[in-house]
């Protein structure tokens, strides 16, 4: 069902790895974009970056099964499959506006780009990307 509309916007799905979690997201309620080089990040993927889209909250919902989280921070939680550890979401334990979701586990990633680069200051010196996009030493505006 990617692609199709709902009355509040065009919905994207997607899940992880082994199916248990869906999601599907508003795609016209992306604020953002970006690959974050942060060490929390690379240590909770084991890769040296990972790539984040960040809408409001009311533009992502859960439609099958329930993630794991774990506090990541003082102020953050990750969610992720507990059966295959698909990382899916981050969002603050205090109440936020927004949520970030991996773009990665979108049903069809290529639709959504990356539009900087954030915690660069973490980057993973034999890590470089061939694009021009920002880079920004720490979360960048």
């Amino acid at each position: 069902m990617t692609g199709e509309s709902s009355a509040q916007g065009k919905l994207e799905h997607g899940g992880c790895l082994c199916g248990r979690v869906r999601y599907a997201l508003r795609v016209d309620e992306i604020s953002g974009t970006g690959y974050c080089h942060c060490r929390a990040c690379q240590r909770s993927a084991g890769a040296p970056v990972l790539a984040w889209l960040t809408l409001p909250v009311a533009g992502f919902a859960y439609i099958k099964g329930r993630p794991a989280q774990y506090l990541s921070s003082k102020a953050y939680m990750r969610e992720f499959c507990v059966d295959c550890g698909t990382q899916i979401a981050f969002r603050g334990v205090d109440p936020e506006p927004t949520l970030d979701v991996t773009i990665a586990s979108l049903d069809e990633p290529a639709l959504v780009q990356p539009n900087k680069h954030i915690w660069c200051e973490s980057r993973i010196g034999w890590f470089e990307t061939a694009d021009d996009l920002p880079r920004h030493a720490h979360g960048g505006g």
